[in-house]
C-alpha cells in the first residue's frame, strides 16, 4: 500500500469529479442531519455536522479553503451511519459523498495515522486486529463439540465469520451460538478459516478501493471453491459490502448465483418453520439495529421476527427506532482514531435503552454489542448487550442437551 501526497491542484479536481458541486447545493442547510447525526450531537460542532461537512467539501471545490490534516480529520470522524441522507428532506446523499471525500483524501494521503495503522493491518495481515489470518478459527477452541461446519471443504452454505466475531474474544459467543444452532437445524456449512480474509469494508471506507477489490476477490473465490450457494454472516458489516459493495468492485455479475443472508434472516425463517424449538425466556429486552443493517441494509423484520418467536419474551422498543436508530458509535472505523467520541455516542443509545425499562439490549451486530458493553461497563450500568443469535441459542439450549456455550 502506498500513500503518495499528489498535488493540492490535482487532488482538488479529483474531490469536483467525484462530488459534483450541484449534489452539494442540493443540502439546504436545514439543520435535520445535526440533529441526527451522532457526531455532532455529542460534539455540538457545525463543522461536526453533515451539512457543515459538506460546506467543507464546497468550500474546497469553489477554492476557498486548503486541504489539509484538519480537514480530513472531519470526514474521519463520521461513522458513515447514514441518518443524515435518511433524514434528508431535499434527498441530498450526504453519506455517499462523505465516503467519496475519504476517498479522495486517502489518494492525498490525507490518512489519520490510526486509520493508516488498521490498512497497515488489513494489507498484510488480512484482518483488523493484525494477528494472525490463520487463527481465524480461534473461538472454536474452548467448545465442548467442535462445529460440523469446522474441516469442511465443500458445502451449499458457508459461514463467514468476519473479523471481530473470529478474533475478538468478547465476541466468540456469538460464532459459538451461530454455529451450534445450524448444527441444531441440521443446516450444512462449512467454515473458511484462515482463507476467509476480512469484508473488505473497512479499507472501502478508509478511502483505500484497491485493497477493498482485492479482499472482495478474494472472499468470493473462497466461497466459489467451497462450492456455496448460499453466504450467511452474523456481521452487518459483512453483509452490507457483500451485498451492496462488492457489485460496485467487481461488477454485478460478481454474486450470479450467490444468496447472501444476514444470519437473522436465516434464522427467522427456521423458527418460524418449526426446525428450532426455543424454550420460554421470560424477559424484557430492547432491540438496537446496527446501522449498516438496518438503516443502510433494510434489514429491519428479520430480527424482530426472531425475537417475537421466542415464547415469554417482551419487546419495547426504543424513542429511536428502525430507519431513526441512534448510531451505537462503533461505525465508520472512528474507534481506530477518536475512541472518546465513540464512547460519547454509545453513551446517548445506553440512555434511550434504560428509558424502555428493558433487561437486556439484543442487537445483531458484533461490533454493537462491543461498543455498548465496553460503553455500559465505563458508566458502571448494569445492562447488559447480547447478540440475538446468542439470546436464541440460549432459548435452545433450555430444551436441547449437547450444546457447549
Amino acid at each position: 500500500m502506498t500513500m503518495v501526497q499528489p498535488q493540492v491542484q490535482n487532488v482538488v479536481q479529483e474531490l469536483a469529479a467525484r462530488i459534483s458541486h450541484d449534489d452539494v447545493l442540493r443540502c439546504i442547510r436545514c439543520g435535520l442531519c445535526a440533529y441526527t447525526c451522532p457526531t455532532y450531537r455529542v460534539e455540538e460542532c457545525e463543522s461536526m455536522a453533515p451539512r457543515g461537512r459538506l460546506a467543507l467539501v464546497r468550500a474546497v471545490i469553489e477554492g476557498k479553503l486548503e486541504l489539509s490534516p484538519r480537514f480530513a480529520e472531519k470526514f474521519y470522524d463520521c461513522v458513515l451511519c447514514a441518518a443524515c441522507t435518511s433524514a434528508c428532506p431535499s434527498g441530498t446523499k450526504a453519506d455517499a459523498m462523505l465516503l467519496e471525500a475519504r476517498h479522495v483524501l486517502f489518494d492525498a494521503g490525507l490518512v489519520p495515522e490510526p486509520v493508516r495503522g488498521l490498512l497497515e493491518r488489513l494489507e498484510t495481515r488480512h484482518n483488523i486486529s493484525g494477528e494472525e489470518n490463520a487463527g481465524r478459527l480461534v473461538w472454536c477452541s474452548n467448545m465442548e463439540h467442535a462445529p460440523t461446519g469446522l474441516g469442511r471443504s465443500q458445502a451449499e452454505t458457508v459461514y463467514f465469520v468476519g473479523c471481530v466475531g473470529s478474533l475478538f474474544p468478547m465476541s466468540f459467543s456469538i460464532p459459538q451460538a451461530f454455529s451450534q444452532t445450524l448444527d441444531l437445524a441440521g443446516v450444512e456449512y462449512a467454515l473458511l478459516g484462515g482463507e476467509e480474509w476480512c469484508c473488505g469494508y473497512p479499507a472501502f471506507i478508509s478511502g483505500d478501493v484497491e485493497l477493498a477489490r482485492e479482499m472482495a476477490a478474494h472472499n468470493l473465490e473462497a466461497v466459489r471453491q467451497a462450492g456455496a450457494r448460499q453466504v450467511v454472516v452474523t456481521c452487518p458489516s459483512c453483509y452490507h459490502v457483500f451485498t451492496h459493495v462488492y457489485p460496485e468492485l467487481l461488477g454485478e455479475e460478481a454474486l450470479a448465483g450467490l444468496k447472501v443472508l444476514h444470519a437473522t434472516e436465516l434464522l427467522a425463517d427456521l423458527l418460524e418453520s418449526g426446525a428450532l424449538r426455543p424454550a420460554a425466556v421470560p424477559i424484557r429486552v430492547t432491540y438496537h439495529d446496527p446501522c449498516d443493517l438496518g438503516r443502510k441494509s433494510k434489514v429491519f423484520q428479520p430480527p424482530r421476527r426472531v425475537l417475537q418467536a421466542i415464547p415469554g419474551l417482551e419487546l419495547v422498543e426504543m424513542a429511536s427506532t428502525g430507519a431513526n436508530s441512534l448510531c451505537c458509535g462503533g461505525g465508520g472505523n472512528v474507534e481506530s482514531s477518536a475512541p472518546a467520541l465513540v464512547e460519547s455516542m454509545a453513551g446517548r443509545r445506553l440512555a434511550e435503552a434504560l428509558d424502555t425499562g428493558a433487561e437486556l439490549i439484543v442487537t445483531a451486530c458484533q461490533q454493537c454489542k462491543r461498543t455498548l458493553s465496553s460503553a455500559a461497563r465505563k458508566r458502571r450500568l448494569r445492562l447488559r448487550t447480547v447478540d440475538v443469535v446468542e439470546l436464541v441459542w440460549q432459548a435452545l439450549e433450555q430444551t436441547h442437551s449437547g450444546g457447549s456455550r
